[in-house]
C-alpha cells in the first residue's frame, strides 16, 4: 500500500467537508466523483447543481452544492469579510462583489466554519489561491511564516521513506533568509511526522557539504541549519549538504560519516524556490514520480494549492492530504 492509500485511509475514518471552488474544470468533476464513490471527504462544489451535474462525465450524486449567489449565509459573510478588511479601505459594496469570485467565497466557507479545508490551484495561480486564503485566515497561531512543500513518491526508490518524501519550499517563498529557511525546515519536519506517522529527517540542502565551500550561498545554509537547532532541538535535522550525502549512505559516509541525517534523509530543504521547484520537476519527470502539492503549512486552516497540469488523480490525493490536515486540527 502506497502512503497516499495510507492517507487515503486515514482521511476516511473522519470524513471532512472539502470545498472545490473551480467545479467547472473537468479534472475536479472526475475527481469529485473518486473522492464520494471512495468514501475520501465529503465534497462541497461552488455553482449551479443542474449544471455541473450535466458537465460531469460520472455521477457526482452526493455532493454538496452551494450557488454563492443563493447562498442563506450570504450576508453573513459579506459582513464578516468587510470587518476583517475595512481598515484596509474595504467598502460593504467591495466585500459583496468579493463573495461572487468562488475562491474568496470557498476560503470563507473554511473560515466560518461551513467547511474543513478547500483544494484549488487546478485553474488559477498560486496567487489566486494563497491571496484569499491569508487575507481571511491568515497565519497559524506561532507561525512566522507560510510555505508550501511537495509529498514525493519516487517509484522503486531505497531512499527516503521506500521513496517517500518531503521536498520544500518548492511553491512559495522565492528566496528565503536563514531565519525563513530555518522555519520552513521546522514546519516541513512537523508536516511529515503529522501526515505521515513517521519520523522527520531533515536535511538543509546545499551544493556544500559541511563547510567544503565557502560563499554568502552555503552561509545562509549554514546559519538556517543552527537556528533551526536552536529553535527545534528535538529533530533530526543536519546540513549543510549536498542532495548525494543526504540521500546515499555510502557517500554520507565519505562526507559526513557523523551527522544523524547525512545518507537517511527524507525531508529535503532546499535553498531557494529555484532549487526546489526544479528539483521536484526533475524527479516528477525522470523518476516518473508522484509529485502531490504544493501543500501549504503555515495558515490557519487547510488550504491547498495544485499545480495547474494537475490530473483527477493527483486532486485526490491532495483532497486526502487536505483532509487528514483538517482533522489534525481537530484533534
Amino acid at each position: 500500500m502506497s502512503f497516499i492509500d495510507d492517507l487515503k485511509q486515514k482521511a476516511k475514518q473522519k470524513p471532512q467537508r472539502i470545498v472545490l471552488p473551480e467545479s467547472q474544470d473537468p479534472r475536479m468533476l472526475d475527481a469529485c466523483h473518486t473522492i464520494l464513490s471512495e468514501g475520501i471527504a465529503e465534497v462541497i462544489l461552488i455553482g449551479d447543481e443542474a449544471k455541473l451535474k450535466s458537465l460531469a462525465k460520472q455521477s457526482i450524486d452526493g455532493a454538496h452544492f452551494v450557488d454563492p449567489a443563493k447562498f442563506e449565509r450570504l450576508s453573513d459573510y459579506e459582513q464578516a469579510f468587510y470587518e476583517m478588511r475595512k481598515k484596509k479601505g474595504m467598502e460593504l459594496e467591495q466585500a459583496r462583489s468579493f463573495m461572487q469570485n468562488p475562491m474568496y467565497f470557498a476560503v470563507m466557507m473554511v473560515k466560518m466554519g461551513d467547511a474543513d479545508g478547500m483544494v484549488a490551484g487546478a485553474v488559477e495561480s498560486s496567487a489566486n489561491v494563497l491571496r484569499p486564503a491569508l487575507q481571511i485566515l491568515k497565519t497559524a497561531p506561532g507561525t512566522k511564516l507560510v510555505s508550501a512543500f511537495f509529498l514525493m513518491d519516487v517509484p522503486d526508490c531505497s531512499y527516503g521513506d521506500d521513496g517517500v518524501f518531503i521536498f520544500s519550499d518548492c511553491g512559495l517563498n522565492e528566496n528565503p533568509d536563514a531565519d525563513q529557511l530555518s522555519e520552513i525546515a521546522i514546519s516541513s519536519a512537523r508536516s511529515y511526522e503529522s501526515l505521515l506517522g513517521r519520523e522527520a529527517r531533515v536535511a538543509m540542502l546545499s551544493y556544500s557539504s559541511f563547510g567544503s565551500a565557502k560563499s554568502e550561498l552555503v552561509e545562509k545554509v549554514q546559519e538556517a541549519t543552527r537556528l533551526a537547532k536552536e529553535k527545534a532541538p528535538e529533530l533530526y535535522l543536519d546540513g549543510e549538504m549536498q542532495a548525494d550525502a543526504a540521500l546515499v549512505e555510502s557517500v554520507a559516509k565519505m562526507k559526513a560519516p557523523d551527522s544523524p541525517v547525512a545518507g537517511r534523509a527524507n525531508v529535503l530543504i532546499f535553498p531557494d524556490l529555484n532549487a526546489g521547484n526544479i528539483g521536484y520537476k526533475l524527479v516528477q519527470r525522470l523518476a516518473k514520480a508522484e509529485a502531490y502539492g504544493p501543500i501549504t503549512q503555515g495558515i490557519a486552516g487547510a488550504i491547498n494549492d495544485l499545480s495547474r497540469g494537475c490530473s483527477a488523480d493527483d486532486i485526490v490525493g491532495v483532497v486526502a492530504i487536505t483532509a487528514v490536515q483538517a482533522a489534525s486540527r481537530q484533534a
